[in-house]
């Protein structure tokens, strides 16, 4: 713990202001029933009525508080980013490591199959595949999640072949520990630094990815709060130079630099490099 907040007292102005956008971001989702004025669904006026004191930001299209949609929206796109992260974390991480110890027709075929799917745009591929098998919540995240896996295998693949050939691991072998105590306690440790570095900008890929999926009708469905589709449906109002919809906008875009702050002094302080 001292070790920490004496890291972060030596953390540059941007990297405080990075972590203080994540908490403030946290704390929206966490507490979005408290804090909100009304509920996610709730239509409380008329559509499109300016902002007033009733309503912070006005209503949306069908009447609903732009505020309140906006508080929920940082529960669930962030909440669903995190959730598709995390898996594209255990899929990519688990098969990179075994593709880097086991090497031989592993490795070969898990490279093979990436290299395909990381040739298909993912946006197409994705918009492809919620075609096929619908746009429900639980679809939404293992479709991004798979293909956002293949990004992580490369990392962790080529992190974990510098490490197998070290002689802790080639020690942990003639003991006859397995090949997931092998992973576990010897691989991952030693490749957490990245890993933790790319999980900020993986993030960062899937939060933007599920907005452009939801922007363009295949991500997070109705009724259901979300930045993307609170910005298509309500385009209409910066024709009138209205600035409501630009605001769901800029959330997604102060997110996105606050995580990316914070992903570069961590690169930095892991690497090693003085000023």
């Amino acid at each position: 713990m001292e070790a920490a907040l004496k890291a972060l007292r030596k953390a540059p102005p941007t990297a405080l202001f990075g972590m203080a956008i994540i908490l403030f971001y946290v704390f929206l989702a966490v507490f979005a029933p408290i804090i909100s004025p009304y509920g996610e669904t709730e239509i409380v006026g008329e559509q499109f009525e300016d902002w007033s004191p009733d309503y912070l930001l006005g209503t949306d299209n069908l009447g609903r508080d732009m505020a309140t949609r906006l508080i929920y929206g940082a529960r669930n796109t962030i909440g669903i980013a995190f959730i598709t992260t995390c898996l594209a974390f255990m899929i990519g991480v688990t098969m990179g490591f075994l593709a880097s110890t086991l090497g031989g027709w592993v490795d070969q075929l898990t490279s093979r199959v990436v290299d395909i799917l990381m040739a298909i745009p993912s946006l197409i591929f994705a918009l492809l595949l919620l075609t096929i098998f619908g746009t429900s919540m639980p679809s939404l995240i293992i479709i991004i999640a798979v293909l956002d896996s293949t990004r992580v295998y490369r990392l962790s693949r080529a992190v974990s072949q510098g490490i197998v050939v070290m002689d802790y691991v080639e020690v942990s072998k003639l003991r006859g520990e397995g090949l997931w105590y092998i992973m576990k306690n010897e691989i991952l440790p030693n490749a957490m630094a990245p890993l933790v570095a790319e999980f900020g900008l993986r993030f960062c890929f899937v939060f933007l990815f599920i907005s452009a999926l939801s922007f363009l009708g295949l991500g997070i469905q109705p009724p259901t709060a979300d930045w993307g589709s609170m910005v298509r449906a309500n385009a209409d109002l910066i024709t009138y130079g209205i600035l409501t919809p630009l605001i769901p906008a800029a959330s997604i875009a102060l997110l996105t630099v606050g995580v990316n702050f914070v992903v570069d002094w961590f690169l930095h302080k892991t690497s090693g490099l003085r000023e």
